[in-house]
């Protein structure tokens, strides 16, 4: 009897937790979103944040984003020869980037180097009491800190996805032209034919959902961070793990909204 209740005790303790956290996220949300439209703004932080989360994320997201295009339209043409349909090789290509594998790929790219990244920086400086000293200084740190960061992933989400999805049609279009024998004007033109603004559209919105997500990540467990260089270590792989887990459930939730109705 007495496991039992430690095994309902420990259940409810995780629970507990659990909604602990997600309400303390939420308020932390709110919490800076209000800051992103009241002033002061401070400009040179959102470029340098602009800078850090699109330009440095670049190069990783276009290798992904090439590579996946080329996997897909590999896979695609290898199980569409079983049917005698090679022909949708160019519409599967072009609609599974654009819907899919651009918006969530780019994300998980961004989650492992920009939202870490963000987290280590706002955790070494929550340990050596530089937040503290912003406090002192009359200085909000949700304004100063958080807010440029969360419309810094806003922004340059969409960016890096209008590439990774560029990147992706093209290296389908490299394997089919090149390896597979596909004529390269009919390859664009079916991918330009598959292709509705609503699948372009609605995998930017994703992405500015994903850019949010991943920036409030990293700052919030980097803001909370405690327990000297350990506890920076920690912060930063809790920003990773739930940036992706929920950019993958949110990409879900969203698709299930706009694509199957």
């Amino acid at each position: 009897m007495n496991a039992i209740l430690n095994v309902v005790a420990t259940i409810g303790r995780g629970a507990i937790a659990c909604c602990r956290s997600a309400g303390a996220l939420a308020i932390f949300a709110i919490e800076g979103l209000i800051h992103i439209f009241l002033p002061p703004y401070y400009p040179r932080l959102f470029g340098r944040a602009i800078f850090g989360m699109g330009f440095l994320s670049l190069p990783v997201v276009a290798l992904t984003a090439i590579f996946a295009g080329m996997v897909i339209a590999l896979q695609s043409y290898t199980g569409f020869a079983r049917y005698a349909a090679q022909s949708q090789t160019a519409t599967i290509v072009a609609l599974s980037v654009t819907r899919e594998l651009g918006p969530v790929l780019a994300a998980l790219m961004m989650a492992g180097r920009a939202g870490a990244a963000m987290a280590a920086e706002l955790g070494t400086m929550r340990v050596t009491d530089q937040i503290d000293a912003l406090q002192t200084l009359s200085t909000k740190p949700m304004k100063y800190l958080v807010a440029p960061r969360l419309l810094a992933g806003i922004v340059a989400m969409p960016i890096l996805v209008i590439i990774a999805d560029i990147l992706g049609v093209l290296g389908g279009f490299i394997v089919c032209t090149v390896k597979l024998g596909f004529n390269g004007q009919s390859y664009i033109q079916d991918s330009i034919a598959a292709l509705h603004t609503g699948d372009v559209t609605l995998g930017l919105a994703k992405a500015v959902v994903f850019g949010f997500v991943i920036a409030l990540s990293g700052c919030f467990h980097g803001y909370r961070s405690r327990g000297g260089a350990e506890g920076v270590g920690s912060a930063t792989t809790s920003a990773v793990v739930m940036a992706s887990v929920l950019v993958l459930a949110l990409d879900y939730g969203m698709t299930e909204v706009f694509f199957t109705r």
